[in-house]
This record gives C-alpha cells, structure tokens and sequence, in this order.
C-alpha cells in the first residue's frame, strides 16, 4: 500500500513529466527551422541539376520523405524516393544525384551509404547548398532499357483470351485498351503505387476465371534479359484471405506458344516481384504479356515487361 505522501507526490510527478516533454517539443521546434532548406538552398540546387544533368539522369532523396524537393528539381529529372528507396537499383538511370537534408532529425547518413553505395561510385565531391546537400554517382547497377511494354503499349494488341485460344478484342479507344464488361478491364500506361514505391506501369486487372488478359507486343529484342517485374498495388496485396486466389503474370512467345517467364502473386505478398530470362540472339519477336486469377477480387495489378542488358549471373 503506498504512503498517503507518496500518493500525494504523485500528481506533481505527472505534472513534471508533462512540463518536460512540453518543453523538449518547444526546443526542437524551435530548432527546426535551422535545420530546413530556405529558397534560396533550393534555387542554387536547381541551377546545378538545370546546368550539369544530362538525359538519363536520376535524383534521389535522403531522407526519402523529404518530397519538397521535387517542386524545384527540374521537370525533366525524375525523383525517386519512397520507404527502402535507398535499397532500389535504379537501374534505367546510368548517374544518380543524391539530393540530401543530411542535418534533418533522424536523418542516418550510416544506414543510407550502407544500402545505396554498393556498386556506385562518387564522380565527385559532395556540395552543400545551405542545408541541402547534393552528390553525383554513377550507377553500376544501371541496366540499359532496349524495349520497354509500357512505353509502346499504345500499339499492342489487347484482348481477352480463353483457355480453348478463344478472343475478344479490346479496342484501343486513344487513350486505353478497352475491353467489354466491368469498367476496370482495360490496359494503360498508369501510375499506381506497389509497397509504397510508385511506378509508371501497364495497369491490367485479371478478368476472373481461366481466361486471361493478353497484350501482345511486336518487334521484342532478342539476345537481351527479358524481363517482367509487377505487383499487387496498395493495400490489396496484404490480405490473405482464403477465398482470394494467386494472380499470374506471365510472357509468352508468340509463335512457339512457349512460356518465357511465370510470376505467381500469391494473397499476402507484397512488394514488386521480379523474373528475368535471357533470349537467345535472332530476329525480334512477337511476346504475348498476360494476367490471370481465378478470382479477380483484390487482384489489382501493374506490371511491366522490358528487354535490357543481362545482368551478371543471369541464364538463358
């Protein structure tokens, strides 16, 4: 039993804890604003990315929260941060500019170089502007892009696809790939976002049973990696709902029929998922990229499909 002093004392300890932690919010607000980029930080970065990038060039931001940099980062320069994006390849950017708030609360400069650094190398000295800091890397995870689905999706063939090879054409309207019944089947060149990363993808929604949703693509490279990456988006990948199904992404070739490459999404998977096969050399040709679930339900997905330079490692 405590003492009648004890529980006396009690409520002016609360109220000490509560003045503490009020004034430790007054000191870091008070704080911050030093620690945040002023105009003229953000102007003197954007007069270096206008004047010194060149095409292909990508920034990244550190912190990856930090997506007030993207109003001044020229339009032309694309900006990649999201929740692990200091993990990502980045591969279609052959130079990488880290555009950093290295002074911000949290801001672990350690774990960022741990993730990003391996297989980049510094192509010169880190200037600061202000409390922004920016650095140039070139990228040797940088992967050249031959052939890319999304990018000439407009001249694809779109249809529906039964098991007995059964079509339905969906008609390309200026804009999408529209295909009869429920407004969601259609393909397009869409932003969606897979476990936080946003990507710039072929939106194609599993039309339900055994048929699948074909885009058929001419003119693939041959001897390059040929490959498909996708995913569930937003939250729909998390449930694992027994009634749900696995979504199949797969690419096939046209005229042999032979499967090239297979990417099952299971309920629960999250994340983008990856498959990658070399093509033996020869003429180009024709791919036939697809998606099937036999419940469509909650098997939102954006995928693409690319032809570049095989990685180390990688087999036909």
């Amino acid at each position: 039993m405590p003492s009648p002093r004890l529980l006396r004392a009690l409520p002016l300890v609360e109220l000490g804890g509560l003045l503490l932690v009020a004034l430790l919010c007054l000191a870091f607000q008070l704080r911050l604003p030093g620690r945040l980029p002023t105009d003229a930080d953000e102007r003197a970065v954007a007069e270096v990315l206008a004047r010194d990038a060149r095409p292909g060039d990508g920034v990244l931001l550190f912190p990856w929260w930090t997506e007030r940099a993207r109003l001044f980062v020229p339009s032309n320069l694309p900006v990649h941060g999201w929740l692990d994006s200091d993990k990502a390849d980045l591969s279609e950017h052959p130079r990488l500019w880290v555009l950093g708030q290295p002074e911000l609360p949290r801001s672990d400069v350690g774990a960022f170089e741990a993730a990003f650094l391996p297989g980049r190398k510094a192509l010169g000295p880190e200037a600061r502007l202000g409390t922004l800091s920016l650095r140039l890397y070139e990228n040797g995870r940088h992967r050249p892009r031959h052939w890319v689905a999304s990018e000439v999706v407009s001249r694809a063939r779109v249809y529906l696809e039964q098991p007995d090879g059964a079509r339905t054409d969906c008609p390309f309207d200026g804009r999408v790939h529209r295909c009869p019944g429920p407004p969601h089947l259609y393909v397009a060149r869409e932003w969606h976002e897979i476990l936080y990363e946003p990507r710039n993808c072929l939106w194609m929604h599993a039309p339900g049973g055994p048929q699948r949703l074909v885009a058929e693509f001419d003119g693939v490279p041959s001897g390059l990696g040929l490959r498909m990456e996708g995913g569930i988006i937003f939250e729909f990948a998390h449930p694992k709902d027994p009634r749900l199904s696995t979504a199949h992404l797969g690419v096939d070739d046209a005229a042999s029929g032979q499967r090239l490459l297979d990417v099952p999404i299971p309920p629960g998977r999250e994340g983008v998922q990856k498959a990658e096969v070399v093509l033996p050399p020869g003429p180009a040709r024709t791919v036939k990229v697809w998606v099937q679930a036999d419940n469509a339900e909650s098997r939102q997905v954006c995928l693409d499909v690319m032809a570049l330079e095989p990685a180390v490692g990688v087999r036909p």
